[in-house]
């Protein structure tokens, strides 16, 4: 029984996890993360913010991100699971490049997703951030890359080992 509801789990799951293209992008997919008011959840599952308390802002959070990450993409998904398709062609071109991408997924946060937001000026993601410079999103990136400018942009960026 318990074999038979994890197939039929695990094939709900691979049928919802593959979008469906949409003229060679893929649909934008959020997932809840979000919990549920149940008062039989254990607090060891119900998320943390470790932030709370320790006097660290999330305006500090992307300050040092973008300091510390030579190419840093706030995305949703991660970059080996973009949910949504201006963050996979994001991804794709700097991958491109063969440059260690840090990346945090917004859809995890709608605070820092809104922080980042902010922070930037701009309004939608992904948005990638290269030696420190807000460069913009996927459409920008991919701008720069056909005219030669990403490749100057990232030349001295350091190649995953």
């Amino acid at each position: 029984m318990a074999t038979s509801l994890s197939n039929m789990f695990l094939k709900g799951i691979a049928n919802r996890s593959l979008s469906r293209p949409l003229n060679g992008l893929f649909y934008c997919t959020r997932y809840s993360t979000s919990m549920s008011n149940d008062s039989d959840t254990h607090d060891d599952f119900k998320p943390a913010n470790k932030l709370d308390g320790s006097g660290i802002s999330l305006t500090n959070v992307i300050e040092q991100d973008v300091k510390d990450n030579p190419v840093m993409i706030y995305m949703k998904g991660v970059p080996d699971f973009p949910q949504c398709g201006f963050s996979s062609l994001a991804v794709r071109v700097l991958k491109h490049y063969d440059v260690p991408i840090s990346a945090r997924n917004i859809l995890e946060d709608v605070e820092l997703k809104n922080a980042v937001k902010a922070f930037s000026n701009w309004p939608t993601f992904p948005q990638v951030f290269i030696k420190g410079e807000f460069i913009g999103g996927s459409d920008i990136v991919l701008n720069m890359h056909q005219t030669g400018e990403l490749k100057e942009k990232l030349k001295d960026v350091t190649s995953k080992q």
